[in-house]
């Protein structure tokens, strides 16, 4: 993108210093989203963006915070340019704060090429549908609610949950299938505590994954204004691997909550209107800026993929922000509550969760034939499962018919041995369609009411290998030892 003015214009007019913001008037040729350097007085440099710009006055945004400026002895360097960001190859395997300088002391990275942070809109015509599997090794996603290439696809998470470690375990597990396909994760965290940037930093370099990790952190002590353009830095290195080094990326933004509360907080400061909850009625339009940078370009080999996760402020789904980011995005994995109380990891909730561009990303030659079928009769049982507790809770078990109680059990095992996997289980699409069938075992073979007769036949398990009640093996043994005893005392 070309320069907004040629020449940079000083000024040291400022008239108002109000939290995050700074008012500057006589001001001309300035326009929105302008770059500005302010030195304070002891003369250290700060830096801004212009968020207002009418005829002689300019509101200014400070990245770092207005602690130390006064309207007598600070001076506003309009540059004359967007804020961009400096993009390389080279930034694979490193770290970056939250307004995109190294803090993992390997030094500057050798720019190729330097991009506006705010990213060009993608002509609708020359968007691609999204297509093809991305597995992140996560069972309940890539079996249940399966992620493609170009989705946005966001966590509803809560106060408490486990989505930090989720959202470390996608960064390291995630990959696309195929020969000669390039796969990287580009993460931005923004408002964490030190605690949390020290968990994904370890993570990743222990696990050997941050060489294909592009990392960005904003901390929470760190301005709240800096969290605006955290997740923008971060999509537009995703862009440029993208679209110009043809890699599939998969960005994760974490926590978009952080960023709306960013986002009010600015809104207060320049005394708007506030719409729903004191959140800006822009913020729908603000959110769409940042999701709608994911997907595919005919033409182009790279694809960009979202996962932002997002915490609900009281588990309450229909907060503005999971509300509005629900409205842009093609579904959502719902974290539960209830199923982290239990000790399940990670704790998704089938039930809530969609993933609207599943069926574009699974069956033959992308997952497996079986994938879409399967799929449906889990979710369904297991939906009649949940159903089936309500009424035991009421009348108890032993109303229940031979049938019913099969579900109540694939309900519990499934939960068991299907949403819950380790932190450091990564399966694969195979691994998990397959326990899926085991599962399905359960239930005899005409009660698989939504799978056709020629995927039964291929893949309905036989006996030897179908699910057996746990502790079978060891009633048996402990009867033997009865048996034992009863002869013992026979003989005596």
């Amino acid at each position: 993108m070309e320069k907004i003015s040629k020449i940079p214009k000083e000024y040291n007019s400022v008239i108002e210093v109000k939290g995050p913001l700074i008012v500057v008037e006589g001001v001309k040729g300035v326009m929105y989203g302008e770059v500005v350097d302010i030195k304070s007085e002891d003369g250290k440099i700060l830096h801004g963006q212009v968020l207002d710009a009418m005829e002689n006055l300019a509101v200014i945004q400070v990245f770092e915070g207005t602690s130390g400026l006064d309207t007598k002895n600070t001076s506003v360097k309009f540059l004359g340019e967007t804020m961009k960001i400096d993009v390389s190859s080279d930034m694979l395997g490193r770290i970056f704060d939250g307004a995109g300088r190294p803090i993992d002391g390997k030094g500057q990275i050798i720019p190729e090429k330097r991009i506006d942070i705010n990213g060009l809109p993608m002509n609708p015509s020359a968007r691609q549908f999204p297509r093809d599997f991305v597995q992140t090794g996560i069972s309940t996603i890539d079996g249940m609610n399966t992620l493609v290439r170009g989705q946005k696809l966001p966590i509803f998470s809560g106060s408490g949950l486990t989505h930090n470690r989720l959202a470390a375990q996608i960064a390291k597990q995630a990959k696309v299938l195929g020969e000669g396909e390039s796969f990287a994760v580009v993460f931005a965290a923004m408002g964490i505590t030190a605690e949390e940037a020290h968990f994904f930093k370890s993570e990743f370099e222990s696990s050997g994954a941050l060489q294909k990790i592009v990392m960005f952190q904003n901390l929470a002590d760190d301005p709240a204004i800096e969290r605006i353009i955290t997740p923008r830095l971060a999509l537009t290195a995703a862009e440029y691997l993208a679209f110009e080094k043809d890699m599939h990326i998969l960005v994760i933004l974490t926590d978009l909550t952080n960023y709306c509360n960013a986002l009010r907080e600015i809104s207060a400061a320049r005394e708007e209107v506030p719409g729903r909850r004191g959140y800006p009625g822009y913020m729908y339009t603000d959110l769409s800026t940042i999701y709608e940078r994911a997907g595919r370009i005919i033409g182009k080999k790279g694809t960009v993929t979202q996962i932002p996760i997002l915490t609900m402020p009281d588990d309450d789904i229909t907060h503005p922000i999971p509300d509005l980011t629900g409205y842009i995005t093609e579904g959502q994995i719902v974290l539960g509550r209830g199923l982290h109380m239990k000790g399940i990891y990670p704790p998704i909730d089938v039930l809530p969760c969609l993933s609207r561009l599943m069926n574009q990303g699974i069956g033959e030659g992308k997952t497996r034939e079986d994938h879409k079928e399967v799929a449906d009769q889990a979710y369904a049982l297991y939906a009649e499962g949940r159903d089936l507790r309500d009424l035991v809770a009421v009348v108890g078990e032993e109303a229940l018919s031979p049938r019913d109680k099969l579900v109540l059990t694939f309900a519990n095992e499934f939960e068991n041995e299907f949403v819950a996997q380790g932190y450091d289980d990564d399966r694969k699409i195979s691994v998990t369609l397959d326990k899926l069938w085991y599962l399905l075992s359960i239930l005899p073979k005409n009660e698989l009411i939504r799978i056709k007769e020629k995927t039964l036949q291929k893949y309905y398990l036989s006996e030897d290998k179908r699910w057996k009640p746990k502790g079978k093996k060891e009633l048996f043994e402990s009867e033997k030892i009865d048996m034992a005893m009863e002869d013992i005392k026979t003989e005596k």
